[in-house]
């Protein structure tokens, strides 16, 4: 299997705006964002299919998940944070945390976000600030 974008992204090859990290899985920021904040969470094992995962890594990513939402939601202005999985842009299993106010909030129909790489860090570091 070829590496995916987020394999590339684990290895160092492509750079990123991490948020979290242990040693399974990695959450960073989405640099084609719905929202400010828009946040990938992956399992550091490239499986192409979220349901493909065995249920412990599954189990274990959505708690990984809850503990960077929680995090992204202490430091960005949001009502919620919207969860989706699509499963059809990158063969890499990954899970969307977005900040939503609304329900129009989450529709990946709508224009992306342009950000560039500082105002990528800014978020990056806001949401990472202690």
């Amino acid at each position: 299997m070829q590496d995916s974008i987020f394999t590339r992204i684990i290895k160092g090859e492509i750079p990123s705006f991490k948020i979290a990290e242990n040693e399974n899985f990695l959450a960073f920021l989405d640099v084609m964002p719905l929202r400010v904040g828009h946040t990938l969470v992956i399992p550091k094992k490239q499986v192409d299919y979220i349901y493909d995962l065995n249920d412990d890594v599954l189990s274990d990513l959505f708690v990984f998940s809850k503990q960077v939402a929680l995090k992204i939601e202490s430091k960005i202005n949001c009502k919620r944070i919207g969860v989706s999985v699509i499963g059809l842009e990158v063969p890499h299993a990954h899970i969307h945390l977005i900040p939503i106010d609304s329900v129009a909030d989450i529709d990946f129909s709508q224009p992306k976000l342009k950000l560039n790489n500082d105002e990528l860090l800014e978020v990056a570091n806001k949401i990472n600030a202690t």
